[in-house]
């Protein structure tokens, strides 16, 4: 199991991010630190598109993706247009807990009622749906999957930094992800 490690002060910010835009994320986010102006992108947030997660971060600050589960594997494009065409050469990758990409299997019940019930589809049509995607969207444990797509995302674009973290719902924080 990952142990996440908490970020509470400058203390505790990986001498590995020092000086980077990560650092700054966690300053802004997690220390509170306050907003200075930018009026180009730093960094690449990738991030789950949960609605209960948001970044404390100035305008302008970051590119920002959201996928489900943070899962970035269909998204290779967008990153190599903000490394490529925005300028960045880091990327902070944020999964999340509770994330309902964890065990995604286990949802299928509450997905195609959904989708029968709000979209209008027959049954057959949303269980189909389903088994078609959910391989192809389901994470495993979230810390573990976060660690795979950073190293996947590092052979990609050696140059680049990738940071993984944890945001906990919980307490509204980024957390590194100690492996």
């Amino acid at each position: 199991m990952n142990e996440l490690i908490a970020i509470r002060s400058e203390a505790d910010i990986p001498t590995e991010l020092a000086g980077t835009p990560v650092a700054d994320l966690i300053r802004y986010h997690n220390l509170g630190r306050p907003f200075e102006a930018y009026s180009n992108a730093e960094l690449l947030i990738g991030m789950c598109m949960d609605n209960r997660k948001h970044l404390h971060i100035p305008d302008n600050f970051a590119y920002i993706i959201r996928a489900a589960g943070a899962n970035l594997r269909y998204s290779e494009f967008k990153i190599s247009y903000a490394i490529g065409a925005g300028g960045i050469s880091h990327i902070a990758l944020i999964g999340h807990t509770q994330c309902g990409m964890e065990n995604l299997a286990s949802r299928k019940d509450t997905f195609v009622r959904g989708l029968v019930e709000r979209a209008g589809w027959e049954r057959s049509q949303a269980e189909d749906h389903f088994l078609n995607f959910c391989m192809m969207f389901e994470i495993g444990n979230v810390a573990e999957f976060i660690l795979s797509e950073t190293l996947r995302i590092r052979a990609r674009y050696p140059k680049i930094q990738v940071a993984p973290f944890i945001y906990r719902v919980e307490d509204n924080l980024l957390y590194g992800i100690r492996h």
